[in-house]
């Protein structure tokens, strides 16, 4: 039976005993704190709406809720997105705005992900403005301007703990993803590469381009290489170009996304940092490797 999940931001959290009580008065279940203040289960709901109901209850506080199946919890394949997902930035963002064009690349980023952009012309489209920026920048901004989303290590650390495969798919570029991906922990990452004249970038991307066939693709071929099922999957990210792994994934999560990917996942963390997703997989806290 499912379990109704209920989590906060550990920074910020705006979930008490009184709310976790009022939800439990009104759908039924045993409560159970994974983390007393921070995230915690209500086992076997009885009411056939808990969720609705659960969120009418809590409705302007900063909790996520979820309704969440308890077969095969705790997933055995990660694949994440890495901007505005494992990271806080998008990075072309950040790119243009060492050459003054951060606005207009922010636009067509923010229209991309929100569906409304063909990824792959968009992303041609915003490499091209970047031609003649210098290497050293990029390092520059790699290192100073690119920041961890929190949690990120937790869960990565935790999952490879407990036995999965972890692996950062990224529509962004391999200069970013692989230096993120190390310093998290994942087992692999795969990205875009930006083509150099020298030392300055060319303005092209090399072909083909990691979109988010990319993405669905990885996530069943790793499902087939560790000969683990789909269901015992976890996607998580914030754009259009995710939407594909997050409909197929065991656990498909949508994290601080665009509202249409948000409406169209199967999971929605909202407001909490990355721990929540091993919330979701009902770890507790003392079951953390940080």
């Amino acid at each position: 039976m499912p379990v109704l999940s209920l989590i906060a931001n550990p920074a910020d959290s705006e979930l008490d005993p009184a709310l976790a009580d009022a939800i439990v008065a009104k759908v039924g279940g045993e409560l159970n704190w994974l983390n007393p203040g921070i995230a915690c289960d209500i086992l076997e709901p009885r009411d056939p709406q808990a969720l609705e109901a659960a969120r009418d209850i809590a409705q302007g506080r900063k909790v996520d809720i979820n309704l969440v199946p308890t077969e095969d919890r705790r997933k055995q394949i990660l694949v994440a997105d890495m901007d505005s997902t494992m990271i806080e930035q998008e990075c072309i963002d950040e790119l243009a705005a060492a050459l003054g064009l951060k606005d207009q690349v922010a636009d067509i980023t923010e229209r991309a992900m929100r569906g409304e952009l063909d990824f792959g012309q968009a992303l041609d489209t915003r490499v091209a403005l970047l031609k003649g920026l210098e290497r050293s920048k990029i390092e520059e901004i790699r290192r100073e301007a690119i920041t961890l989303t929190p949690g990120g290590r937790a869960l990565v650390n935790t999952m490879k703990a407990y036995g999965a495969y972890t692996s950062l798919v990224s529509g962004g570029f391999t200069f970013f993803a692989d230096y993120i991906a190390k310093r998290i922990g994942f087992d692999e990452a795969i990205a875009n590469v930006l083509e150099f004249d020298g030392d300055r970038l060319a303005g092209t991307v090399a072909k083909p381009i990691v979109d988010k066939n990319t993405k669905r693709e990885r996530l069943l071929a790793l499902s087939v290489e560790r000969s683990v099922d789909v269901s015992r999957t976890l996607a998580v990210g914030d754009g259009a170009n995710d939407l594909d792994m997050i409909a197929i994934a065991g656990f498909g999560v949508a994290l601080h996304a665009k509202p249409a990917v948000a409406a169209a996942a199967g999971l929605r963390i909202d407001h909490g940092d990355l721990t929540a997703l091993l919330y979701l997989q009902g770890y507790s806290e003392d079951d953390f490797v940080r």
